[in-house]
C-alpha cells in the first residue's frame, strides 16, 4: 500500500512543478492552442495559451510509478506495463496531432483518418499483448480476459480472441475520444478524469484485498496484478491532480490531444485489465455523455436535412458543454456543474461495485 502512496505524492509533486515549467518552456518557443473559428467567441481569448501539458501528466505518471516501485522493492508487473504502453502510446499519437496543429498554425491537427490509424495500432498491440499466452502468470491468468466483463467476467460473454481485441479497440477509441471532446472548458477533462482514475484505484485496492490468489472465496477477484495497477492508477491520478492547479478556470496551459488521448486511454486500459469494462461506462459516464451528444447532433442533422431538405440541430452546438455556454451560462459554472456529474456517476459505479460484492458475500 505504501507504493500506492509513493506513486500518487511523487506524481502530483512532479506535475505540480513540472506544469510550471511546461507553461515557460512552450511559451518561449510560441507552441501555443489555436481556437476552432467556428466555437464560442468568448473561447478566442485563449489562443496562444500554452498547449501539449498532456505531456507533463504522462511524465509524471511514469516517473512517479517507476519511483514507488524503487522506492518499495516491487518489481513491475505485465499488467502495469502494458498499461503504460497504451496510456504513452495513444498519448503520443495525440501528440503528433498537437504538432501538426501548432506548426500549420490550425485547429485541425492530424486527419481523422490518420488520428484513427495511430490509435487502431496502440490499441490492436495492446489488446493482442493483453490476451497473449507469453504474459500469463504462475496461475495461467493473461492480463486481459476472453470474457466481456461488467463487474467480473460474464461467462455467457466469452469470446474468441479476435472480437475481444476488436471490443477492446472500440473501448479504447470510444473513451480516448471522448476525453478529447471533453477538453473543452479550462479544467474539464482534467478534473473528470481525476475523479474517474481515483475512482479506479479504489477499484483496485478492493480487488487486491479480495484477491483470489490470497483469498480463494466464492466472491473473490480473479484478476491479475490488481496491486500493481492500482500504483498507475495513483499515478496518473495524482499526476491530474497536480496540473489541474494550472489548467483550472483560466487555464495557464491546456493538456491538448497529448493529455487527453494518454488519459481516455489510460480509463480504457484500466477497464480491460480490472475486468470492468461495462462499468466504465457508469464511471465515465460524463465522457459517454458528451460523446452522444456529438452522435445525436450529427445524426439528427443528417436525417433532418435529408428529409426536409433544411439540417436543424437538437443543441445549440457540441460537445454538450458548449451547448450551455451558448444558453449563457458561464464557462467555470459549466465545468464545476460537470464536474458534479463526474462526481455522481463515481459514486454511482463505486457503490454499484461494492453492493455486487456485498450481495454475493
Amino acid at each position: 500500500m505504501r507504493a500506492i502512496l509513493f506513486g500518487g505524492a511523487f506524481s502530483l509533486l512532479i506535475s505540480l512543478l513540472g506544469t510550471r515549467v511546461a507553461i515557460t518552456v512552450l511559451s518561449r518557443r510560441g507552441y501555443g492552442q489555436e481556437v476552432r473559428d467556428d466555437g464560442p467567441t468568448s473561447h478566442h481569448t485563449k489562443r496562444g495559451t500554452p498547449t501539449m501539458g498532456g505531456l507533463v501528466i504522462i511524465l509524471a505518471t511514469v516517473v512517479g510509478y517507476a519511483l514507488a516501485n524503487l522506492l518499495t522493492g516491487t518489481e513491475p508487473s505485465a499488467s502495469a506495463l502494458l498499461l503504460l504502453f497504451l496510456f504513452v502510446g495513444m498519448g503520443l499519437v495525440g501528440f503528433v496531432d498537437d504538432f501538426i496543429k501548432i506548426v500549420k498554425q490550425r485547429s485541425l491537427g492530424l486527419r481523422s483518418k490518420a488520428k484513427m490509424v495511430g490509435q487502431t495500432v496502440v490499441a490492436i498491440v495492446f489488446g493482442g499483448l493483453a490476451l497473449s499466452p507469453m504474459l500469463e502468470d504462475e496461475n495461467g491468468r493473461t492480463p486481459a480476459s476472453d470474457s466481456i466483463s461488467f463487474l467480473r467476467d460474464i461467462p455467457a460473454l466469452a469470446l474468441p480472441s479476435i472480437v475481444i481485441i476488436l471490443f477492446i479497440w472500440g473501448i479504447v477509441a470510444g473513451f480516448a475520444n471522448g476525453v478529447n471532446l471533453t477538453d473543452g472548458l479550462d479544467g474539464l477533462a482534467t478534473g473528470a478524469s481525476m475523479m474517474v482514475f481515483g475512482a479506479y484505484t479504489i477499484v483496485n485496492i478492493w480487488q487486491r484485498n479480495q484477491f483470489c490468489q490470497d483469498l480463494p472465496t466464492a466472491n473473490c477477484y480473479d484478476v491479475r496484478d490488481p496491486l500493481d495497477l492500482a500504483i498507475v492508477s495513483a499515478a496518473i491520478t495524482g499526476a491530474c491532480f497536480g496540473f489541474l492547479w494550472w489548467n483550472a478556470p483560466p487555464a495557464a496551459i491546456f493538456m491538448g490531444d497529448t493529455g487527453s488521448l494518454a488519459l481516455g486511454g489510460g480509463l480504457a486500459g484500466l477497464a480491460v485489465l480490472t475486468r470492468t469494462e461495462l462499468l466504465l461506462v457508469v464511471l465515465g459516464g460524463l465522457f459517454v455523455l458528451e460523446t452522444l451528444s456529438v452522435m445525436v447532433q450529427v445524426t439528427w442533422f443528417k436525417a433532418s436535412k435529408r428529409l426536409t431538405g433544411t439540417g436543424r440541430r437538437v443543441f445549440r452546438m457540441t460537445p454538450i458543454h458548449h451547448h450551455f455556454e451558448m444558453l449563457g451560462w458561464e464557462q467555470v459554472t459549466v465545468v464545476i456543474r460537470f464536474w458534479i456529474i463526474t462526481g455522481l456517476c463515481v459514486a454511482a459505479g463505486l457503490g454499484i461495485f461494492y453492493a455486487e460484492w456485498v450481495a454475493g458475500s
